[in-house]
């Protein structure tokens, strides 16, 4: 089973021991939680003694069908439009290798050191379940260059998610074989030079070993898998976010009564609603409905419907990448008699799911933007123009807003469906693709906004609650007030605010905001 354990090993050293963290892949029970620490905590992986037999038989099979002489795709024939072109035993290790270099023809910046790491795990974890054909050896070298921190440099864009992402992995599978570019030690250095300082033996592929690397969904589900986990959490901040609004516009708790939510049961909705009760008990800045107006606007009384929608199309976005994660997306997928030659590889389950997250986390930036909207403007708030004292001298928070415009602009632009789009590729023998790859970074990119606009909100609205003049918070918000402020006093006068932005974002980022709040209160999806 894929675990995360704790194993205790001698360091080097005078007697201290060293706790490895670790986790253990058999291709079918990897969690998304156990994916970040792997891309982000740097936690070591090994396949599970299972997942080992499993491939070993799954090579043991290959090699019987390259000996009986039988036409299989990719393994005695050409790629792509060249399926019909037979190749010798002689040929199958040159094959693999010009397979590699001509499908690496990525292009853009390269991405983050996080997904490469997810990529490198996925395409081992789909190795583990057996049916890749691949040799044990060439799946251990690259876990090892994953655990010794080997990291190929992978242009970003190129990929038309179907075939899999082909030119992402091409360029992940470089420096396997001692070529291309790799991170090392912070360094960009050649493949091979990266492969020889961490004593690792570059791979000679054989026959099917090629696509047994590059042909899956791993790089768009590597982007895709960080920016869930990115955006569940925003989520809940979100709702952080909009408890501090809440606070500093007085605003009307009625909406959210348990009563008025159990009548339209969605479950983003039902959550929402009873996060944002535990986020502001004990608040004595929100009021009832009629202490001094009747209902808010939208973006306050909506809350819940709004973020609820949200959690909702993020759960099933969170479901169909744990299907991913530990699914088979190679091809041909090897079974006892032959190799299947079908279409795990096409990336359509994830481009709709990218896209509709996209959508989703776009939504929790625009609600927020029209809430600080509300706290900047004094024909809203009835506080000081632009929350600060003395107007026209100081323009206080006026150009927040405008940025957090613009990103919520750019999110629009960026929420357009890359899936609805398809090029017709390999002399038309690829005829419909699913540019998931490009849906996959559109949202990361999406979440990255959206995390600012939440961050400027937040800033927003400490500052109105300071001028309002703070009384007792709720729960959660006193915790994440208290937070803010330790990074960011009270605006008095004109300052640069970019920094300050910046310290209120990586408190999201960081999760160190969030991870203080849950001690407190349990948030929910």
């Amino acid at each position: 089973m894929s675990k995360m354990i704790l194993d205790e090993m001698n360091a080097v050293g005078k007697g201290k021991e060293n706790v490895m963290k670790k986790v253990i892949i058999d291709g079918s029970s990897l969690t998304l939680k156990e994916f970040i620490q792997v891309c982000r905590e740097d936690y070591k992986v090994e396949l599970s003694e299972e997942a080992r037999q499993n491939i070993i038989e799954s090579r043991k099979k290959v090699d019987r069908f390259v000996e009986s002489g039988k036409t299989i795709y990719g393994i005695t024939t050409g790629f792509g439009k060249f399926s019909d072109v037979n190749i010798t035993q002689e040929e199958a290790v040159l094959l693999q290798k010009n397979l590699i270099i001509t499908h690496a023809v990525g292009a853009g910046n390269p991405l983050d050191r996080d997904a490469v790491r997810g990529m490198m795990l996925l395409r081992a974890n789909t190795h583990a379940k057996g049916f890749s054909g691949i040799r044990l050896s060439t799946v251990e070298t690259m876990i090892e260059m994953l655990n010794k921190g080997i990291h190929p440099v992978i242009p970003e864009k190129g990929s038309l998610g179907a075939s899999g992402d082909l030119a992402p992995l091409a360029h992940m599978v470089l420096p396997l074989i001692g070529l291309g570019k790799a991170e090392y030690m912070g360094e960009v250095i050649s493949g091979e030079e990266a492969m020889k300082k961490a004593g690792i033996k570059p791979v000679e592929l054989v026959s099917k070993e090629g696509l047994a690397l590059i042909n899956g969904t791993q790089a768009m589900t590597s982007v895709g898998a960080l920016t869930i986990y990115d955006g569940i959490n925003l989520a809940k901040l979100a709702d952080v976010s909009a408890a501090l609004t809440f606070e500093a516009m007085n605003g009307i708790t009625t909406a959210l009564d348990e009563r008025a939510h159990l009548v339209r049961p969605h479950k983003g909705q039902l959550t929402t609603a009873a996060n944002m009760l535990r986020i502001l008990e004990g608040s004595e800045m929100t009021t009832e409905q009629g202490d001094i107006r009747v209902q808010d606007a939208y973006s306050l009384r909506c809350t819940p419907q709004i973020h609820g929608a949200s959690k909702d199309a993020l759960n099933y976005i969170e479901e169909r990448v744990n299907i991913e994660m530990n699914s088979v997306t190679d091809n041909p997928i090897i079974f006892e008699e032959t190799g299947i030659s079908g279409g795990n590889f096409h990336g359509q389950p994830m481009a709709l799911s990218f896209d509709f997250m996209s959508i989703a986390l776009a939504e929790l930036a625009n609600v927020s933007e029209r809430r600080l909207e509300r706290l900047v403007n004094p024909a809203l708030s009835g506080l000081p123009a632009f929350l600060v004292e003395n107007g026209g001298l100081n323009s206080g928070f006026m150009i927040v807003q405008y940025s957090a415009a613009a990103l919520v602009s750019e999110n629009k632009v960026l929420a357009h469906p890359s899936s609805v789009d398809s090029i017709p590729s390999s002399a038309n023998q690829e005829d419909h693709v699913s540019m998931g790859t490009i849906g996959a970074r559109k949202a990361r990119e999406i979440m990255k906004n959206a995390r600012r606009v939440i961050a400027m909100e937040m800033m927003c609205a400490c500052q109105a609650i300071d001028l309002r003049g703070k009384k007792k918070l709720g729960t959660a918000t006193e915790i994440a007030y208290n937070m803010l402020r330790s990074k960011v006093e009270k605006l008095e006068e004109d300052r640069e605010l970019f920094e300050d932005i910046n310290k209120c974002e990586e408190l999201l980022i960081s999760e160190e905001m969030l991870s203080e709040i849950e001690r407190a209160v349990s948030l929910e999806m």
